[in-house]
């Protein structure tokens, strides 16, 4: 069982699923879009990973779920940025029928870069197919803040 924090550390005492309903209706009077990005780290031979929930408030700042854990699975480059986004989507299937059911937009971030230049874009076609073949709407670095930004707050 992942353990979902909230920025300050805090630790959600509920299901994820209470939690995030618990907010929407915290949050009713502001429009709402959640993106869900996963980030991960390699520290000699444990990798760290991280996936945030950034929940965005139209004009008004946000706020961020996350969890973290260390595996001891050695992966390549493209194994690990294909599992960053299977965390991503892992999330994502799970809250996908209470966003819908609150009509909050749902975005999926992948920790990989669209310039060629870069490591990470090895995986770039498979993950973007991925997650657009779950139906989700894909963004990649460098609009991938979920991922880029506030899971990697996590695994630095």
């Amino acid at each position: 069982m992942k353990i979902w924090r909230k920025l300050s550390g805090e630790r959600l005492l509920n299901s994820l699923t209470y939690e995030v309903e618990a907010a929407i209706l915290r949050e009713r009077e502001n429009r709402l879009k959640v993106c869900i990005g996963s980030d991960s780290q390699v520290r000699g031979e444990v990798t760290d990973f991280a996936t945030a929930i950034v929940f965005i408030r139209e004009g008004k700042g946000g706020f961020i779920f996350m969890n973290h854990y260390k595996s001891n699975i050695k992966y390549s480059l493209k194994e690990r940025m294909i599992k960053e986004v299977s965390d991503s989507i892992e999330v994502a299937y799970e809250l996908c029928p209470l966003l819908d059911k609150f009509n909050v937009e749902l975005e999926v971030h992948a920790d990989i870069n669209t310039d060629p230049h870069f490591k990470s874009n090895v995986a770039l076609k498979e993950a973007m197919g991925y997650i657009l073949g779950m139906g989700y709407t894909f963004k990649a670095k460098p609009d991938a803040f979920a991922s880029s930004y506030c899971a990697n707050k996590a695994v630095k």
